[in-house]
């Protein structure tokens, strides 16, 4: 079966080729078809977002697979405009950031925040296939056992497409997310958490798409 998946990411693309490893999918890119055109994101969760995104590009392909994902740093109001949650690359509601630019933007804001914040992500998959729509989304509860530092000083390593990593720190190791070797949980909690986490996505895309269903 071949999938859309809605983005230009590269980190993206491999890391849904992992959730369906052993699974009969060939994915494409939005490079691969020359698809230019954006949807709208204007939904108030990664979850909403994800849908909008899978709904305008069915339109290019039967099956689709979008991903959105909101960034939170802890003690700051969900409302306060310095919290990043779904413009993460828009911050304050500028123009868009490249990964050189997020870097340095969140490097000063997380310096003007102490130079260290507690952070979490928040996920949201959506699945278009056949003009169905299906979504899934983590409670911030949970995702919270997961959350990690995050730093005013930048390593000097890159995660392509995942620029924030170079920002990004173990809370147990204190090594960056972009460190050789580094685990990104490795507390046992959270390896349990991050374990049951991903059954849940694998579950969801497979009942989904309709693959690998025993």
């Amino acid at each position: 079966m071949k999938v859309l998946i809605g983005t230009t990411n590269p980190s993206k693309v491999k890391r849904f080729e992992g959730f369906l490893e052993g699974c009969d999918v060939e994915f494409v890119t939005l490079n691969d078809l020359g698809i230019k055109a954006e949807p709208e994101e204007c939904g108030s969760t990664p979850e909403e977002n994800a849908v909008l995104k899978a709904k305008f590009y069915s339109r290019y392909f039967d099956t689709v697979i979008c991903n959105d994902s909101g960034l939170y740093f802890e003690g700051i109001p969900l409302d306060d405009p310095r919290q990043p949650g779904l413009n993460i690359r828009t911050p304050l509601g500028g123009r868009r950031l490249d990964d050189e630019e997020m870097i340095e933007y969140y490097s000063r804001l997380i310096g003007e925040l102490g130079g260290k914040v507690r952070a979490y992500y928040l996920d949201g998959i959506a699945v278009c296939k056949g003009g169905k729509v299906y979504s899934f989304m983590e409670n911030s509860e949970a995702t919270k056992v997961s959350a990690f530092f995050m730093v005013d000083k930048p390593s000097d390593k890159r995660h392509l497409g995942w620029s924030l990593d170079s920002l990004s720190v173990n809370k147990n190791t204190l090594t960056y997310f972009v460190d050789a070797g580094n685990n990104m949980y490795d507390n046992v909690e959270e390896q349990i958490v991050l374990g049951e986490y991903r059954k849940r996505v694998v579950a969801f895309l497979k009942k989904a798409l309709g693959l690998c269903v025993k």
